[in-house]
């Protein structure tokens, strides 16, 4: 059954009133401008915060809902991870599919919205030093997918979710090290410090600190656009360069707005 197939409006809605009460009650989530996501396909590009319990996708599809209705499909690229044993079905129901260009085509060439975070685990394992720094390590795929689909870039940046609890370290050396790294796919085993529990090495034991979480939406970035400032054969790495550019300059905005850890 392909990813188009899998979703479940149905289930969605059943999950939503849940999913509003934790995000907009536990993390006071305050998501701007999401009417700024075109109609049609399009590629959501944001930043992953929070470590082994980033609270990004659930913040986003709520705010997508109450702006688009749940009928309006909304799907995001995720680890394989995700899809292992009776989690699969469940996952694909509520618009989860496993991170490939095949699927990201699909979706995106039926008129439908996905929501990619290229950076991944490296991006939210980092430390809290980097907290405010959109870094995608490199990875430009999410731009090809793009270009190839002929879909509007859609920047989004969140800050506050990498505050649920103090993160140290991705854990590189670490990680290389253990036999879940096939398992896993992943170099990293993350350490971070938190509550109840104190240190936390390579699992989600800790519960994450109510920390108020705010997302901005930014302008998409449509292909006619991208032909505009790079040519008609733009290169992916420099498309990738201009839209983490703008990402940056909306997370220092939001950097600066922000007042207190955790309290917002």
């Amino acid at each position: 059954m392909s990813a188009l197939e899998s979703r479940n409006p149905t289930a969605l809605n059943l999950v939503l009133p849940l999913l509003r009460l934790a995000m907009k009650g536990y993390f006071r989530s305050e998501v701007r401008d999401m009417e700024r996501v075109p109609d049609g396909g399009a590629l959501i590009v944001s930043n992953h915060s929070g470590g082994l319990t980033p609270m990004d996708v659930p913040i986003l599809a709520v705010s997508f809902a109450d702006t688009f209705g749940a009928e309006r499909p909304l799907y995001c690229l995720a680890h394989d991870m995700l899809f292992t044993g009776v989690a699969g079905p469940l996952m694909r129901q509520f618009g989860f599919t496993p991170a490939t260009r095949e699927a990201a085509h699909e979706i995106l060439t039926s008129g439908a919205v996905t929501i990619v975070f290229p950076g991944g685990d490296f991006d939210t394992f980092r430390p809290f030093t980097r907290q405010n720094v959109v870094d995608f390590n490199g990875r430009v795929g999410y731009v090809r997918t793009a270009l190839r689909a002929g879909v509007p870039i859609v920047p989004v940046v969140s800050i506050g979710g990498h505050e649920d609890q103090l993160h140290l370290s991705r854990g590189e050396w670490l990680g290389r090290r253990l036999p879940t790294r096939k398992l896993m796919r992943s170099d990293l085993f993350p350490i971070s410090f938190g509550f109840p529990f104190g240190l936390n090495v390579g699992i989600p034991a800790n519960i994450p600190l109510p920390t108020k979480i705010v997302t901005q939406v930014l302008d998409a970035i449509t292909p006619e656009e991208i032909e505009e400032l790079f040519g008609p054969d733009a290169e992916p790495a420099e498309v990738d360069g201009e839209v983490r550019r703008r990402m940056q300059v909306a997370l220092d905005e939001l950097a600066r707005e922000r007042r207190f850890p955790v309290l917002g």
